[in-house]
């Protein structure tokens, strides 16, 4: 495990009887699941956008550039990774980790979900900077300078609370 000070370095189906009165009755329903659904889908993503986390890398730096931030990524399993969980409800979702955040980093989640649906190209992104960063496991924290290159990494749950968290990524900031 690499952590702070250390430096650079996832029917059958069958006839029956009363098939044309049950299909047009699954239709009505499959429609208003799906509709259930978008809505579903629709307000996870704002919810995301609201928290001040982008999911493209691409944009992420670009931002980060302009406004002289580092980029703050976040290899998750979000609705299974147990640490992933518990990392973003003692720090990454504290109300001082987000004032920090605003001024100093662009957060960006990278995603590895087993339940949450997910774009092909956000899949494929997250895949390749997993990749590129060598993630072995989750939750990986990495922060990659102005010039994208990384300049720190902790690897797991941080368990020492988020004053001590943003007093690392102070250390960081200040060089």
């Amino acid at each position: 495990m690499r952590n702070p000070g250390s430096g650079p370095r996832e029917r059958v189906t069958t006839p029956t009887c009363a098939a044309g009165r049950v299909g047009r009755h699954f239709g009505v329903k499959n429609l208003a699941a799906l509709v259930l659904v978008a809505l579903g889908l629709f307000c996870a993503a704002s919810a995301r956008a609201d928290s001040g986390w982008e999911t493209d890398y691409k944009n992420a730096q670009d931002e980060a550039r302009a406004n002289h931030k580092f980029v703050f990524l976040n290899f998750t399993g979000s609705d299974w990774c147990g640490y992933c969980i518990m990392l973003d409800r003692a720090i990454l979702s504290k109300p001082e980790f987000k004032e920090y955040a605003n001024k100093n980093l662009v957060l960006v989640e990278l995603d590895f979900p087993r339940r949450k649906a997910q774009s092909v190209a956000i899949r494929k992104q997250n895949q390749e900077l997993a990749e590129r960063y060598q993630i072995e496991g989750f939750p990986t924290l990495v922060v990659l300078n102005g010039e994208g290159k990384p300049v720190w990494r902790y690897e797991g749950y941080y368990s020492g609370g988020v004053a001590a968290f943003l007093a690392e990524l102070d250390k960081i900031r200040k060089g």
